[in-house]
């Protein structure tokens, strides 16, 4: 795609300009209004990391070598670049050199690395991968030992997913025993062994009866340890401050260790995986320790009773696990645009592990969190989804032998006029997703910019206790997010004992099909329910708003599908009851002691709808739900209340939670849906300004080193234009900041005779004008961008975004006839969309 894209825009270019690669900076503009938001300062990095919620020193990293004052020094893992320096050193030794350094014979460690807080060149890494490529095969045809190495190339990526599905699902049935165990110890212990949850305790147990199933002697209540009874004030007391006490201690243990070991462990981590799949480098988000805690923590915040849910911080460990893993293999190590690739697939392999939707999981990949999806890329997630579903089944968390999470058995058929009912409940979900991104988004700016984000810690313990306080009386509340949801799914039989199965007792069975039972009049015990359920929901939209965002790991797909199937089964037990009441209402479709109305299909749809509010998806979230829950034959009301949902959520606005998350944190994201309906053209969004300083420049082959370096301290841009001279402005062609400084300092350690009187040249030829005796130049051809991208002054920007996003621009060049005028950046277009749409501007604060 990347070459296509290429030769499209060589053939359409306006200036007539080869356009084949451009690395983004933070500002390559002499403007003082952008220094100090566009360079990697301390301020900015404090920013950042107050989004994740500490100080974090980035002085190594495992991805690429930090240049520091001191020269060029190495992580522990980069023995490559040790060698590469050895290599460029041996041939510099002497009097006089007998080779001038030229990075293009002699590549420099860090040369073509990125930054911290930078953005990928996505053509020169896809144009990288395919010379590798390219000399691989050349090799082949001459070598059976390289022919060999070319067919392990080739298998590399699938051994990669390979070791990313395994991984992932065995840490995903980790985390799921783990969080099971964990919850049920807030209500009480196994006498056989601490170590199993209410569940497993009572498997083998005879003692169990139908109607409390649940309850064997192997297991106790807090209670009945401490007073030796489970009923009565006291007893009823002591599970309550039991529970709370296990809920103030789990959350204080996932808040602590993702601030003292991981800041960047807390949150969902989708955002950021979007924006890192989009070419943005935050290195450290997806190492080693963020994968530890998150996994550790990620159980604790699950088992503290939170309202929060593990499936977007799964994705997160995922995509830890696959960027590990990509450093066995050299292939994906030394290329970003590859990395993502793999990363896009790891998103794929997170939701299938979530939900046990492989599938579902893919279609989420490509529609809601990826940049760049090949058909490879396509095929390679499915595969790795498909190993991870596979060792999840084989761990079997669930102990039920299914891979879906709710299973649901429906015997009746639903019905045209239900669809009335299920396009509600679209409305509903939309509505609320609407709501629910502006409170939240509210509800983080105010924790942004008082003091309350500066205590996570205590506003974590805060809320933990007041959702212990409210959630502990009402039995729906107290229980997970997940058995909630399954709850709610449940259709009831004439085995259930569940409260919303509270019906009056039937005078006759003869409309029963199999082991259901036809509608039935409300009793006492579902009315009961049905309050609970609605003091629930107004619990679950309100707490859930303040819940997502703190310091520790939170998922949204749960919170938001409980209120959904909340809403749901409140609307499909008022249906059903209508139906009762009134069969001649629904035209004789409904005869009576029939099966009309499943409420469970109803909380099954309303989930669906208030997820797609929330997030804004919809395939990808159509598919997930059949796959969660086993009813493909419900495809076409889970397909209407999905449309309905995204188009009653998009008249408030048009972005999801997560897009709302990226730009509340200054990350540099083209969303591909937004459309640019203005009329600019590029020399309105250039920098400089008209009252800017000039751009600054380097000459080709006229400035010595100690003017380099004396225009690189005195600005914080990311990278330079060469031109052929100051007064022709002719382009040359792009250097950035990284590469100058990394060859100059090399220059100097290892070149004898470059001072700071040496010229530097971005020729092939040494000018005339050079004297003899002067000293030797340093050529720095090698590092030179020969053919950035350019648009003229006049070029719509409509266009320009349009290529920014197809071909993942970091920056173009804007020129008038050949003369260089300016430069637009991916924050220059970012800053002028918000400006067109009456947003802050200044809210960019990345590049």
């Amino acid at each position: 795609m990347f070459g296509f894209l290429s030769r499209w825009y060589r053939k359409l270019s306006l200036n007539g300009r080869r356009g084949t690669s451009g690395m983004e900076n933070r500002g390559f503009h002499s403007s003082g209004s952008f220094d100090g938001q566009l360079y990697p300062s301390d301020d900015d990095d404090d920013e950042l990391v107050d989004i994740a919620g500490a100080t974090l020193d980035f002085s190594c990293t495992e991805d690429d070598p930090p240049l520091i004052s001191g020269g060029l020094e190495e992580c522990s893992s980069s023995s490559s670049s040790t060698s590469a320096a050895a290599a460029t050193s041996s041939t510099m030794n002497g009097t006089i050199p007998t080779k001038l350094v030229d990075p293009v014979d002699d590549p420099l460690p860090g040369v073509g690395t990125y930054e911290d807080f930078n953005t990928i060149d996505w053509v020169r890494e896809k144009s990288k991968d395919r010379d590798r490529h390219r000399e691989i095969t050349n090799k082949s045809r001459h070598s059976t030992m390289a022919l060999l190495l070319s067919i392990s190339d080739a298998f590399s990526g699938w051994l990669l997913m390979l070791l990313v599905g395994l991984k992932t699902g065995a840490i995903a049935g980790g985390i799921d025993i783990a969080a099971h165990w964990l919850t049920d110890m807030k209500e009480g212990v196994c006498l056989n062994g601490f170590w199993f949850n209410h569940e497993h305790c009572c498997w083998t147990s005879n003692e169990t009866t139908f109607q409390e199933r649940d309850r064997c002697p192997q297991w106790k209540s807090w209670a009945e340890l401490v007073a030796g009874s489970s009923s009565g004030p006291f007893p009823y007391f002591i599970n309550y401050m039991m529970y709370m006490f296990w809920a103030l201690l789990f959350s204080f243990l996932a808040v602590s260790l993702v601030r003292a070991f991981a800041p960047y462990a807390c949150g969902s981590g989708i955002p950021e995986i979007k924006t890192i799949l989009s070419g943005f480098i935050i290195r450290g988000y997806l190492g080693k320790w963020t994968l530890i805690i998150k996994t550790i923590t990620l159980v604790l915040a699950v088992s503290s009773g939170l309202s929060l849910g593990k499936e977007g911080p799964l994705v997160h460990v995922a995509c830890c696990c696959a960027n590990i893993l990509c450093h066995l293999f050299p292939k994906y190590r030394k290329n970003e645009a590859k990395r993502r690739e793999v990363l896009s697939a790891a998103a794929a392999v997170g939701v299938s592990v979530a939900f046990g939707a492989p599938i579902g999981g893919v279609l989420f990949s490509l529609e809601e969190v990826s940049y760049y999806f090949p058909l490879k890329t396509l095929w390679r997630s499915f595969f790795a989804a498909l190993v991870a579903a596979f060792t999840l089944r084989s761990i079997n968390p669930f102990g039920n032998s299914r891979l879906v999470l709710f299973y649901v058995e429906f015997h009746a058929p639903w019905h045209l006029v239900e669809l009335a009912p299920f396009i509600l409940l679209g409305i509903f979900g939309g509505l609320w997703g609407a709501l629910f991104i502006k409170a939240n988004i509210a509800w983080c700016k105010r924790r942004k910019s008082t003091r309350l984000g500066h205590y996570p810690v205590i506003e974590v313990l805060v809320v933990t206790a007041i959702t212990g306080l409210l959630a502990f009386p009402n039995s729906y509340t107290r229980m997970s997010g997940a058995e909630l949801i399954s709850e709610l799914f449940n259709d009831c039989s004439l085995l259930d004992s569940s409260q919303l199965c509270g019906y009056k007792s039937p005078t006759n069975t003869s409309g029963s099909v199999g082991n259901s039972l036809g509608d039935r009049a409300a009793g006492q015990g579902l009315y009961t329910a049905l309050w609970q359920l609605a003091l629930a929901l107004l619990f679950k939209m309100l707490i859930t708003v303040i819940t997502f965002g703190m310091k520790v790991p939170s998922g949204l797909f749960i919170p938001s599908m409980a209120v959904g199937a909340i809403a749901g089964r409140l609307l499909g037990v008022g249906m059903e009851q209508l139906a009762y009441y009134n069969h001649d209402w629904f035209n004789g479709w409904c005869s009576p002691g029939a099966d009309c109305i499943t409420p469970g299909l109803y909380a099954m749809v309303g989930a669906a709808a208030c997820l797609g509010g929330v997030t804004r998806m919809t395939v990808s979230l159509v598919v997930i739900m059949f796959e969660l829950t086993g009813g493909l034959e419900y495809i076409v009301p889970l397909m209407a209340a999905t449309m309905t949902s995204k188009w009653v959520a998009d008249a408030f606005g048009k972005e999801g939670i997560y897009e709302a998350h990226i730009r509340l944190n200054g990350y540099p994201f083209l969303e591909p849906k937004e459309e640019f309906d203005h009329s600019s053209l590029a020399v309105d969004v250039m920098r400089p300004r008209r009252s800017d300083p000039a751009l600054a420049v380097l000459t080709q082959e006229s400035m010595t080193v100690e003017e380099v370096e004396t225009l690189v301290e005195s600005t914080h841009y990311s990278g330079f234009p060469v031109v052929v001279s100051q007064e022709s402005q002719r382009l040359v062609g792009f250097v950035l900041r990284r590469d100058l400084l990394i060859s100059i300092d090399n220059a100097r350690k290892r070149q004898e005779g470059v001072v700071g009187a040496s010229h530097v040249l971005f020729t092939d030829h040494t000018p005339a004008a050079v004297a003899p005796e002067a000293p030797p130049p340093l050529r720095l051809r090698g590092i030179l961008d020969l053919s950035p991208f350019t648009v003229t002054d006049h070029t719509p920007m409509d266009i320009t975004v349009d290529i920014f996003r197809k071909l993942g621009l970091r920056q173009c060049l804007v020129t008038h006839n050949g003369r260089l005028l300016g430069i637009i950046t991916k924050k220059d277009i970012l800053k002028h969309m918000a400006q067109m749409s009456n947003r802050d501007p200044e809210s960019i604060l990345f590049n």
